[in-house]
């Protein structure tokens, strides 16, 4: 089945929109489909203030609706004590929130931007959008990361070369409660990164520390701008470790 095939047979639905390579291209195919979408961006303490402005650009350059949902993710207490499958907990919310709110404008059906790269086994947020019947044409049409990419860049879409990006949360170790501080914290020392024109990179917390993990052709950039990094990061860390596993995009 092609994306064209798909939305011939549900032409009216709700796309879960981050503003990231997957939904991007799934709300353009959408559109080119003439189908009746509306994007939705569930906005909580999880995401960066990038990812917001990158979801109000595309669907500004496609013409296509975006509503966006505040969500309070960390007054669940279970969301917040951050256990192994939080993403599970953390999908149910924001799903369901986007449910309602998609429900209230008359749509039905609910469509997420997973591909047919990303191994089921491995996300437990998969799991809430089983249970919660949600759809995710990319998979469904076999279409897998690199296809998406090759498609959104012949679509001339800013984000077909935009590194793959998981939420703030992840950066922190599970089992440690999550705070709001430590999200920013974490947003502050990856956008100090971005600055010095890093890409496709994380910094997590380590036991107070921020472990560094980039790409390996990103090595020099480390050393040439190491004093400005330690100095800025110092300032929300007790120290700045490299972890010399080299990142490869997930």
């Amino acid at each position: 089945m092609e994306l064209k095939d798909f939305f011939n047979e549900h032409p009216k639905a709700a796309l879960a929109f981050s503003g990231g390579v997957d939904s991007a291209y799934l709300l353009y195919a959408a559109q080119k489909a003439g189908a009746d979408v509306t994007a939705y961006y569930v906005k909580t303490a999880f995401q960066p203030a990038f990812e917001l402005e990158d979801a109000r650009k595309l669907a500004a350059e496609l013409g296509a609706r975006l509503k966006i949902i505040s969500l309070d993710v960390l007054a669940d207490p279970v969301i917040r004590s951050n256990p192994a499958d939080r993403c599970y907990y953390c999908k149910r919310r924001i799903f369901s929130a986007m449910a309602e709110a998609a429900g209230a404008d008359g749509y039905e059906l609910l469509l997420d931007g997973t591909n047919a790269s990303d191994d089921a086994g491995d996300r437990p947020g998969m799991r809430a959008l089983q249970e919660l019947s949600v759809l995710s044409p990319l998979r469904i049409c076999g279409l897998t990361k690199a296809e998406i990419r090759r498609l959104s860049k012949e679509a001339d879409l800013f984000t077909w070369n935009k590194p793959a990006y998981a939420c703030l949360a992840t950066r922190i170790p599970s089992g440690q409660s999550i705070s709001e501080e430590s999200l920013q914290r974490t947003e502050r020392a990856e956008e100090f990164l971005k600055s010095l024109g890093f890409s496709d990179f994380r910094i997590r917390l380590f036991s107070g520390f921020a472990r560094l993990q980039l790409r390996e052709e990103d090595l020099p950039r480390l050393m040439e701008n190491r004093r400005e990094i330690l100095q800025e990061l110092n300032k929300d860390y007790d120290a700045v470790f490299l972890d010399l596993e080299v990142r490869n995009e997930q």
